[in-house]
């Protein structure tokens, strides 16, 4: 029998070795992230400066040999920088504006949030995967609902009303007058009070099917003082009530849902005659090769654990997947009868396009 293995390069097997160990650290990190946020360590350490663990435990009121381990692993992962002079930590200007500046379009901890909270149900993505099945965005846990708002949310705050909807052809005229807005696939209603806070003059409705985000949409309605111009329903993509809106969004769920050619038929009979429609996705090329970069790989991670098992808990089960790509977006779109569609925007995480009749 002939050998025919390659031979193994050492260097270069050590080398992956190492590297492989650096990623399992950045596993770990992200729920250390998670945990610096919720337990407001990244919080004080931005409002206090160099601290010791026992500083920062005693003013958040934590364990002290959590703080130091913390700190340590923040260290190790250059989150924080230690001197050892001193014994103190300290959180770099930059890194505070990326983890406690929740406006910011920089603010990470929803990021890690939602990733979080997408690996912790891996097992039910185990399952599906075996049986070809899904699991549906309203299986997931808090995490998953609350992180992704909170990762998608300083994107739409610092681009939406100041540069998304002015790029489509006529829209910012029609809101400043006094428009009929449905916003598909809402989730916890961020864009949609956004919108409504821009152009006081308009009306709202935002859509989704997940009955515990509409709930949570409302109080945010509530307690931004546009609830007399917004209200939220629950209701699927394919069969959301009511026709003639001048505008129709639909914010990072598109590649999420079963039938998305179903969902592009209905926003075409739900538009009026002028009327636009809005679909912001994921930063995505169309070729595989496109999307092998940083964002591309944490998206394709995101498709596989979330987005892809959310569309195949539906009917059809398209899978889009998050790194779709403009050309598959196209397709969709003109396959549910709109015939006018373009690239308006794009950011260092999201892609803006228009549709029309």
């Amino acid at each position: 029998m002939t050998d025919t293995q390659a031979p193994i390069d050492t260097d270069a097997l050590m080398a992956f070795v190492f590297r492989a160990v650096e990623e399992a650290g950045a596993t770990l990190n992200a729920a250390l992230v998670v945990m610096g946020d919720k337990l407001g360590y990244y919080r004080d350490l931005a409002a206090h400066g160099p601290s010791t663990p026992a500083e920062l435990a005693a003013r958040t009121g934590t364990g002290e040999p959590y703080a130091r381990e913390w700190l340590n692993a923040q260290a190790a992962g250059s989150y924080v920088t230690y001197d050892p002079a001193s014994g103190r930590y300290t959180l770099p200007p930059e890194q505070a504006v990326a983890l406690t500046v929740e406006d910011s379009p920089a603010f990470l901890p929803g990021l890690f949030q939602i990733a979080l909270g997408t690996v912790h149900d891996m097992g039910h993505i185990l399952d599906a995967a075996r049986d070809g099945t899904g699991f549906g965005w309203h299986e997931h846990g808090a995490d998953v609902h609350v992180g992704c708002e909170r990762f998608f949310r300083p994107s739409y705050h610092a681009n939406l009303v100041g540069t998304w909807l002015p790029a489509l052809d006529g829209t910012v005229d029609r809101l400043t007058q006094g428009a009929v807005v449905a916003d598909v696939g809402c989730g916890h209603g961020s864009s949609t009070v956004l919108m409504a806070e821009a152009f006081p003059e308009s009306t709202f409705v935002g859509y989704d099917y997940h009955e515990g985000s509409v709930r949570t949409a409302r109080e945010r309605a509530e307690a931004a003082g546009v609830g007399d111009r917004v209200r939220f329903e629950v209701a699927s993509a394919q069969d959301f009530p009511g026709a003639g809106f001048d505008l129709v969004t639909m914010f990072d769920s598109l590649h999420d849902m079963g039938d998305p050619v179903g969902a592009a038929r209905h926003v075409r009979d739900a538009l009026a005659d002028d009327g636009t429609w809005m679909i912001v996705e994921p930063m995505a090329g169309d070729r595989v090769e496109d999307n092998l970069n940083p964002v591309g790989r944490a998206y394709y991670g995101f498709s596989t654990l979330l987005c892809t098992p959310t569309s195949l808990a539906q009917d059809v089960g398209l899978a889009l997947g998050t790194q779709a790509g403009p050309a598959r977006i196209h397709d969709v779109v003109t396959a549910g009868g709109l015939t006018r569609f373009r690239e308006v925007a794009r950011t260092p995480f999201n892609l803006v396009f228009e549709a029309r009749r």
